[in-house]
């Protein structure tokens, strides 16, 4: 694995299981990573995200995301302006190379309202690409398994669903960006 530097911009790609581009994310800068535990943080703000068509579109919103070495999803918590909405994707667990954060998307994704609430979507997505990528069998059980640990967390809200730490994670990626800004302006 590359060496990582905490505010350090890296550029996202989401791949499918035939090793195809899926989307792409302009940059997410790094806030903390801990290789012990396995998980790597960062967030963007109005990053542009472009699509396997080449269509392109920014998002709305800051944004922390939760990267895992050993767990099959990845989890986005959204700040939007009716409370902290999170996108969780299943995914294989990243790889970073070249500047790039890297993991195959398995279609299922679970999204988590602000009230707590959650729906798992694209069952129907999953289904059709099992079947068009032949998806192994291990692969099918750990996404399932990895399913049902995601909701766990969700339904105790553990660890990455605190929308403290979320706040908290927000104002400290503010920070960083407003010190590189400031420090570009001194250097000017």
């Amino acid at each position: 694995m590359e060496k990582l530097k905490i505010g350090h911009k890296y550029q996202i790609h989401s791949y499918k299981h035939n090793g195809q581009i899926y989307k792409a994310w302009d940059e997410a800068t790094l806030l903390n990573f801990d290789f012990k535990k396995g998980i790597l943080v960062f967030a963007n703000n109005c990053t542009t995200v472009t699509e396997k068509d080449g269509h392109t579109w920014k998002t709305k919103e800051p944004a922390i995301l939760f990267f895992f070495l050993h767990k099959w999803y990845n989890i986005i918590g959204q700040y939007k302006g009716r409370g902290i909405c999170y996108y969780c994707n299943m995914a294989s667990p990243i790889i970073i190379e070249e500047n790039t954060i890297k993991y195959i998307d398995y279609d299922l994704d679970v999204k988590v309202f602000a009230n707590g609430s959650f729906k798992v979507v694209d069952k129907n997505e999953y289904n059709y690409h099992k079947k068009k990528f032949s998806y192994p069998k291990e692969i099918d059980y750990i996404i399932k398994k990895q399913l049902n640990d995601l909701i766990n967390e969700i339904r105790t809200k553990s660890n990455y669903f605190n929308n403290h730490d979320i706040e908290n994670w927000v104002k400290y990626y503010l920070y960083l960006e407003n010190n590189k800004k400031n420090k570009k302006s001194v250097d000017s």
